[in-house]
């Protein structure tokens, strides 16, 4: 298996929260590995995996996560990031998961960063991460059309939110694509890949778009919690031709500035799509905190 293919679920499930809300997950990898828990990118299912190849190897139980609306999870309307890191450590206790580590990708890094933030995770990886574009820090070096939304997530929320609604898996994997730098084309260009991706959004996308407007929401606006007070081991990795601009403008400088220790990585050569080309290192790096 080469390091971009993608290997299907060995198992799935919902696991009923306090709330009563289900949450749908994903596994690969040894069922008593360590876990491993995977916020996905943006409107994508937990069935998208990566670094299936070498989990048995590593000892790695890895669970993608559905957010709510999205894939098989229930809605949770008006939610917040911090909302998610309760849900977080709800599934956590429902499963017995024990010193779970945890892999934010693109639009899932604020979201696992939140889950940092409570202290739930023994660490945290955030891979080609959407980075909080709405800190003014960043206003002059987000395209024109990211910050007039950037913008509207702030002045008319409920507007914003209605407008993302309006996006189906279809458009967003076109836009997926049409982000793709030359650096990334091996990857998203693979017919299993694209398969894959394309079959996760799809499943991201089957309660309608509710979920995803929820989220792209809450990555535009300031984020509901403060990087200043996480106090796990935090590593960002990003391609230094990663061209998608709705990671980071500055290839985590910043964001690595603010998260107290945080370590940063830029691979050399390589564009957004390091969480599969990269897997094995990240992983390996990652599941070395207890």
């Amino acid at each position: 298996m080469t390091a971009h293919v993608v290997a299907e679920p060995e198992r799935r499930g919902r696991t009923r929260l306090p709330s009563g809300r289900h949450l749908g997950w994903s596994e690969w990898g040894p069922a008593d590995g360590r876990p491993v828990l995977f916020c996905p990118g943006a409107g994508a299912s937990s069935r998208l995996g990566f670094g299936a190849d070498v989990l048995e190897r590593l000892g790695a139980r890895l669970i993608g996560l559905d957010r709510p609306g999205l894939g098989h999870s229930d809605p949770s309307p008006g939610r917040e990031l911090i909302d998610w890191a309760a849900d977080a450590v709800a599934l956590q206790r429902a499963r017995a998961l024990s010193s779970p580590v945890i892999v934010g990708f693109s639009q899932g890094a604020p979201f696992a960063l939140a889950c940092a933030a409570r202290g739930d995770v023994s660490a945290a990886a955030i891979v080609s991460g959407g980075d909080e574009i709405a800190a003014p820090a960043h206003a002059s070096a987000l395209p024109d059309e990211l910050r007039a939304l950037v913008e509207q997530a702030a002045s008319d929320p409920d507007g914003a939110e209605a407008m993302f609604r309006q996006l189906n898996a279809a458009q967003l994997h076109a836009m997926v694509r049409s982000m793709t730098g030359d650096a990334d084309r091996p990857v998203y260009s693979e017919p299993d890949f694209d398969a894959a991706l394309r079959r996760a959004m799809e499943e991201g996308f089957a309660q309608g778009a509710d979920g995803y407007a929820r989220d792209t929401l809450l990555a535009m606006r300031r984020w509901s919690f403060d990087p200043a007070e996480i106090t796990v081991p935090v590593h960002l990795w990003y391609g230094e031709l990663d061209t998608s601009p709705v990671h980071s403008p500055d290839l985590g400088l910043s964001l690595a500035a603010r998260i107290p220790g945080a370590r940063r990585t830029v691979v050399l050569g390589a564009g957004g799509a390091i969480l599969w080309t990269e897997a094995e290192r990240i992983l390996t790096d990652l599941l070395a905190h207890r």
